[in-house]
């Protein structure tokens, strides 16, 4: 059994990537292939003739049916085929599976397991979205290298900012600050405070602090695969409520891991801020700049899957900062028992 977990929402596409033309993409190791009916609904099948197994994105749209490119053999929505070229009988094995969708956050979502558990309130929320006076880039993109698990060990570790993103979102202040860790039911945070400390060169370049700081990390993980930083700073000894915080310099980063094999993820990130909101040269700036942090993590990552691959070892010690990243493998795993269970019994 792999590591992932298939009774969740994962984003599978942005939007505006799902059209009239047929797009496969690999999720949760299975080819999937989407599109957009006549009526503007977002649709998606298993990418796989249940002929001759060709993937179903090399053939066409008929209206709302994908023709496959073999033979001809056309699948509705639901994946049942309504049409095979010089047959009038149809066989009850001639259909594909169909995935649950739904469109939020400017994403097309879908729901690779049991179709009777995809309720439409499990996803996330993502606050402070399209809220006037907050600034919104979304529709980003990366591809890593590593197996998704890698990612959300990296994602709710702040320590790892002050060697990995010196450029970016860390510096030599919070070297020696400790983690905090709190879980929930279905979600891990890891979280920080650097008190009286510079600006890091994000905050330096988009805000204007006059003197020192107090900077906070909070790094949410709600299982099994969606990160939330929630990150910023106010002046040196402002009461941190939230309100304050909100007039602080204050950025919510949404990541949503869709594992696409065991050893590589699709990255999709989107990126709320109250600064300079509707400045579009600073939201330019921020996919520049947020790109370039992501990008160090998928350097450091990519050459970790190497080395896990090349001697079967997830790691040889553990430290301290491992706390949150072990509570989020253990949950996952508890995820995948139940998962392994149900589908038992349903046998």
């Amino acid at each position: 059994m792999g590591t992932f977990v298939k009774n969740a929402w994962y984003v599978a596409a942005w939007s505006k990537e799902v059209g009239r033309r047929l797009l496969p993409r690999t999720i949760l190791g299975e080819q999937v292939v989407l599109y957009r009916r006549e009526d503007g609904a977002p649709a998606a099948l298993a990418d796989r003739c249940p002929h001759k197994l060709a993937p179903l994105s090399l053939g066409e749209l008929q209206g709302d049916h994908v023709q496959c490119g073999y033979h001809g053999m056309e699948f509705d929505c639901s994946g049942a085929c309504v049409r095979i070229p010089g047959q009038q009988n149809i066989p009850p094995t001639a259909r594909v599976r169909s995935f649950p969708l739904q469109e939020k956050y400017g994403a097309v979502w879908i729901w690779m397991g049991d179709p009777a558990l995809a309720h439409h309130h499990a996803i996330v929320d993502v606050p402070r979205y399209k809220e006037d006076g907050w600034g919104l880039v979304d529709g980003q993109y990366l591809h890593f290298k590593t197996n998704y698990l890698n990612i959300t060990d990296n994602l709710v570790d702040p320590a790892h900012t002050t060697y990995v993103h010196k450029k970016t979102i860390g510096n030599s202040a919070g070297e020696n600050v400790g983690v905090k860790i709190e879980q929930g039911d279905s979600h891990v945070l890891a979280y920080r405070w650097i008190r009286n400390a510079p600006p890091v060169p994000l905050v330096e370049r988009m805000a204007d602090f006059q003197g020192m700081t107090d900077r906070w990390q909070y790094y949410y993980l709600h299982l099994p695969s969606v990160s939330c930083v929630d990150f910023g700073c106010v002046d040196a000894g402002v009461e941190p409520t939230e309100d304050n915080k909100d007039q602080g310099f204050r950025s919510y980063s949404f990541n949503f891991l869709t594992p696409e094999t065991e050893s590589t993820t699709h990255y999709f990130w989107l990126h709320v801020r109250n600064y300079h909101p509707d400045d579009a040269q600073v939201s330019d700036d921020v996919v520049r700049f947020m790109t370039l942090t992501f990008e160090e993590d998928a350097e450091i990552l990519a050459r970790i899957q190497c080395e896990q691959e090349r001697t079967g070892v997830r790691e040889y010690t553990r430290l301290g900062i491992d706390n949150a990243p072990a509570r989020i493998r253990k949950m996952i795993e508890r995820l995948q028992a139940e998962e392994g269970a149900a589908d038992k019994a349903g046998a």
